[in-house]
């Protein structure tokens, strides 16, 4: 079965084989019986090369997030029926707690800086995301998955590690795709 996403008529998308090989690899993880073959994490992490003639980064990277939600709430279902629903709860209310610890942190100091030589995240930027996710946890204030998905931060030399915040940010979909 071949996706039929949108090419892109100029510049570089993703290498059309690799997607193509990484959704058949999802179909068909999704289809067994034995779902550790492929997690929603999985999903959330997949990379592809970028090749002339690749497809739309912005389609491939939409149904990769419904794929994503779909193995999460078969996880989710799977985990209620072994371990119990407050079981699941409880393991998401932790993770949580553990990112509420991190994002508590002082302004300026809620994750490694890179060298000052290097290019990170700008530390205005994410604080300031930071907080919104702290309301989210501590207020039930709203944000959407998709918004924390998609943030984009600018960069400044000398700021915060990019995969270190966006490991928090993974933890965070997560957590909520959990809740959900």
């Amino acid at each position: 079965m071949t996706s039929h996403f949108p090419l892109v008529k100029h510049g570089k998308g993703y290498a059309v084989d690799e997607v193509e090989a990484f959704l058949e690899r999802a179909r068909e993880a999704y289809n067994e019986s034995d779902s550790a073959q492929m997690t929603a994490s999985d999903l959330r992490s997949a990379s592809f090369s970028m090749k002339r003639k690749g497809y739309s980064p912005v389609h491939v990277d939409a149904a990769l997030e419904r794929l994503e939600d779909a193995f999460a709430r078969r996880e989710r279902e799977n985990a209620y029926d072994e371990r119990g629903r407050d079981s699941w709860i409880e393991d998401a209310t932790t993770t949580a707690q553990v990112v509420l610890n991190r994002l508590a942190r002082p302004d300026r100091e809620r994750f490694r800086r890179v060298n000052i030589l290097t290019q990170g995240y700008r530390r205005d930027d994410v604080d300031k995301f930071a907080r919104k996710i702290e309301d989210y946890f501590t207020d039930g204030a709203p944000i959407s998955i998709d918004r924390v998905r998609t943030v984009v931060f600018s960069s400044e030399r000398g700021g915060y590690d990019e995969a270190q915040v966006d490991a928090v940010l993974d933890t965070v979909v997560s957590v909520m795709l959990a809740v959900r």
